[in-house]
């Protein structure tokens, strides 16, 4: 299906989707939808009650057919085809019911779309355009370029007549065109027949540049799918040489060429329909001709200088002269001042032509003379002590030469040579003037430069070197004539650690340990330099830091290991304790101190040091040493009730846990706590105990204690009963745990408190006396070895009635813990 038709159809379903909302009119209103070259398709408003409707198209100037086409009733838009191109046309809708009969009608003009226009040419001249001719078509107010790209994207180009051109294309790209011819009432024929048309090459990217004055380079980058490139070389519009180069090609070489000439270089590529890209075009002008000759005339006066002048060469923008002492001048003229000169110079001058493209070979060299001068620059050196050295280059025409020296305190000194050197004698810290005159047979030179030169600066005589850290020198001396700066030196091959000051004092740091420095204060100044060969100093820095390996102890001993890189050295290992401080000595790597010498439940740091005659090292890092926790000086145990004990103890050092345990042969308990004080259980009544206690501290080291035994109270008694006796007296009867325990019986209540005891060993007891008609406790406890009276014992309640004014019957009420 076309592309067209299938637009239709959507349009179709659209509109008739629509119609079902149509409002009913009186007449039938209808609109032009679109038109192309042999349809014209209208829209129409919506007539209820209609089955279908006719659409008709009559031509309006002749007297040729109709075309109609039907649609059905719920259709709202329709086109009429195989009309005639660029025609009036009355297209009358009409709607009708299933019988035929007209219900409604309406009608609109409309003209047909021109003819499909047709191309007759297409071709690319430009890489970045394809230009069309074809032949117009009557009704056609304007035409439409369509431009298809490889990757399917398209753009369409307004144009008026023939020839027209699509802009903004890419390069050797092929493009598929067509044309469309449009009417004044914006109506578009049908695409024309697409042309297939590939764009030309880009031009290439042109470099040049003239090497001499004769030749021009040329350089470019490939063009890709170019098999060829053109370049003509003209000179004021004459072919002066053409170029074909092969697609490899990226430069060529054009000599033979006229010095200082502007040459328009033009170049394109071809591709290999043989069709020429976009051309490109540059100048590029040769170097100038090599100058032939010039005039060197000197010019004497408060600024002497050289005029150097010329005939202007071909195409030359700029001359330059250089003479051979290093002097220069530029002018765009036909002169230049070479300056300074002066007297004893000779120097050989050339001359430079140049322009944009570079400059021209020199010129043959002239040679220029003049009278001798004095000796410049004059160098002044020390190369050793007390010794001077005064040098100068050598003066054109000189013979001799005589050095003039004097001190900053008037003492003066002569020289005389034939070379360009002279010795004098020099003392530390001096300052110098020297002054230096040449002569040839002509005479002396006008008065040269005076030269001011200090002397190095005098050695320290009174250097002195401590030791104020185990890494660290300091070096005092002191100041000398003729120093403004020391250059202190610590060397032990390959360190080498360098101090500057101005002040007499240095202090070289971060030193290696355990080693020998020869250390030299070298005195500097501004103006000489640094006098390097004073005398040097050894020093040796303190050992280096040991390094502990281990901590151990046993038997009975706490021993200390440790490695050090030094050759030979004394250590002292140092157990700093938060209750002392205990140290052994050693010449090897290690030492050990009796267990008894540090204290228990101590937290010791353990360092080492190493000493030599040089001084102390660092300590070592510390390791840390625990000692096994203390025992507490102090334990008791109170029992709470019959199988339940507390036992309390004082606090001990180093201490961190503890075990405490009750041991016996019917039975141990224990318990572990953090505090000074835990509760027992699981006691046996009336049994010895023995006492220990297990220390831990918070690193695990354990300490066994032990302590004096403990015997836990008596048993209270069982089956405690109370019984009435004649003459109101009650008794107390219980079953012993033992027959040499001595018992209290305790009867109270609200008409009376009373108590008795058995003889020892026995079981009963009677109180005489009682008030009956009352609730009594009664609690029997044994009596401790101390006389105390147990006093967990429990209790029970009897009700004690009357009989007339006696006791009566007793009643046991139930039994109850001690308060």
């Amino acid at each position: 299906m076309a592309l067209t038709d299938l637009k239709w159809l959507v349009v179709f379903v659209l509109l008739s989707c629509v119609s079902q909302h149509g409002v009913q009119g009186t007449t039938i209103s209808v609109s032009v939808f679109d038109v192309t070259t042999k349809s014209i398709a209208v829209r129409w408003s919506r007539y209820n009650g209609a089955t279908y409707y006719e659409v008709t198209a009559t031509p309006k100037n002749s007297a040729g057919p109709s075309t109609f086409a039907q649609f059905g009733g719920n259709t709202v838009l329709g086109s009429v085809s195989v009309l005639s191109f660029n025609s009036p046309y009355t297209v009358r809708v009409e709607a009708k019911d299933h019988n035929g009969a007209v219900l409604g009608q309406g009608q609109v003009d409309a003209r047909t779309a021109p003819d499909v226009p047709t191309i007759n040419l297409a071709t690319s001249k430009q890489s970045d355009s394809i230009t069309v001719e074809f032949e117009t078509v009557s009704g056609a107010a304007s035409y439409v370029l369509r431009t298809e790209a490889p990757d399917g994207t398209f753009s369409q180009t307004p144009a008026s007549s023939s020839p027209a051109t699509v802009q903004d294309l890419q390069p050797y790209t092929q493009y598929i065109v067509s044309l469309l011819a449009v009417n004044s009432d914006g109506g578009q024929s049908q695409p024309s027949e697409p042309v297939l048309v590939r764009t030309v090459l880009p031009a290439p990217q042109l470099n040049s540049s003239s090497p001499s004055n004769d030749t021009i380079q040329l350089d470019w980058r490939p063009v890709e799918h170019a098999v060829q490139y053109s370049l003509s070389i003209t000179l004021q519009g004459i072919l002066v040489e053409q170029i074909n180069a092969t697609a490899n090609a990226t430069s060529a070489t054009v000599s033979g060429l006229e010095p200082g000439s502007t040459y328009h270089i033009q170049a394109h590529a071809l591709d290999r329909y043989g069709r020429p890209g976009d051309k490109t075009t540059i100048s590029q002008i040769t170097r100038p001709a090599q100058p032939e000759d010039f005039e060197l005339s000197p010019v004497w006066g408060e600024l002497p200088y050289l005029l150097v002048s010329w005939n202007a060469s071909q195409g030359a923008s700029e001359h330059t002269a250089l003479s051979s002492t290093g002097l220069s001048c530029s002018s765009t003229g036909s002169s230049c001042r070479l300056s300074p000169i002066r007297c004893g110079q000779s120097m050989l001058v050339t001359l430079t032509a140049s322009n944009q493209a570079g400059p021209s070979l020199p010129s043959q060299p002239k040679e220029f003379g003049s009278v001798p001068c004095p000796p410049e620059p004059i160098r002044l050196s020390e190369p050793e002590p007390e010794l001077c050295l005064a040098d100068w280059d050598a003066v054109a025409t000189a013979e001799s030469y005589v050095t003039f020296v004097k001190r900053d305190d008037g003492i003066e000194q002569r020289c005389n040579s034939s070379e360009t050197s002279c010795n004098y004698t020099c003392l530390c810290g001096h300052t110098y003037i020297v002054s230096v005159y040449a002569y040839n047979q002509a005479g002396s030179s006008p008065p040269g430069p005076q030269v001011n030169y200090t002397t190095l600066p005098c050695c320290p005589s009174d250097v002195s070197i401590s030791l104020v850290s185990p890494e660290t020198l300091e070096i005092r001396w002191t100041a000398v004539r003729g120093a403004t700066l020391y250059e202190t030196r610590a060397v032990d091959p390959p360190e080498l650690i360098v101090c500057n000051d101005t002040a007499p004092v240095c202090v070289l740091s971060d030193l290696s340990c355990n080693s020998r420095y020869s250390v030299a204060v070298i005195p500097c100044s501004d103006l000489s330099g640094c006098n390097r060969n004073c005398q040097a100093q050894v020093h040796e820095t303190a050992p280096c830091m040991p390094t502990i390996t281990s901590v151990s102890q046993t038997l009975g001993a706490v021993t200390v290991n440790w490695t050090s890189d030094n050759s030979a050295a004394n250590y002292t290992a140092s157990f700093v304790c938060d209750t002392a401080t205990v140290s052994c000595h050693s010449d090897g790597t290690s030492c050990e101190i009796a267990e008894t010498a540090l204290l228990c439940g101590s937290s010791c740091d353990v360092t080492v040091v190493a000493t030599t005659i040089a001084g102390a090292s660092f300590p070592s890092y510390v390791d840390a040493l625990e000692t096994d926790p203390c025992c507490p000086a102090n334990l008791t145990v109170h029992q709470v009730t019959q199988a339940m004990s507390n036992v309390t103890w004082s606090a001990a050092r180093g201490a961190y846990s503890f075990r405490t345990s009750l041991t016996s042969p019917r039975g141990s308990a224990s318990c572990h706590t953090q505090h000074t004080h835990c509760l027992m259980g699981c006691i046996t009544c009336g049994t010895s105990y023995s006492v220990s206690m297990e220390v831990a501290s918070r690193t695990g080291r354990k300490e066994q204690c032990n302590y004096s035994g403990y015997s836990t109270s008596h048993c209270c008694p069982s089956g405690v009963r109370l019984y009435s006796m004649a003459n109101n007296t009650l008794r107390v009867y219980w079953r012993s745990t033992g027959s040499l325990t001595n018992y209290t019986a305790d009867v109270y209540g609200s008409h009376g408190n009373y108590s008795c005891s058995p003889p020892l060993g026995g079981n009963s007891c009677d109180i005489a006396d009682v008030a009956c008609g009352g609730v009594y406790t009664v609690v029997v406890a044994p009596i401790n070895a101390d006389g105390t009276r147990v006093t967990f014992c429990p209790l029970r309640l009897y009700s004690v009635s009357c009989s007339g004014t006696y006791v009566g019957n007793i009643i046991y009420r139930g039994k109850r813990s001690v308060d």
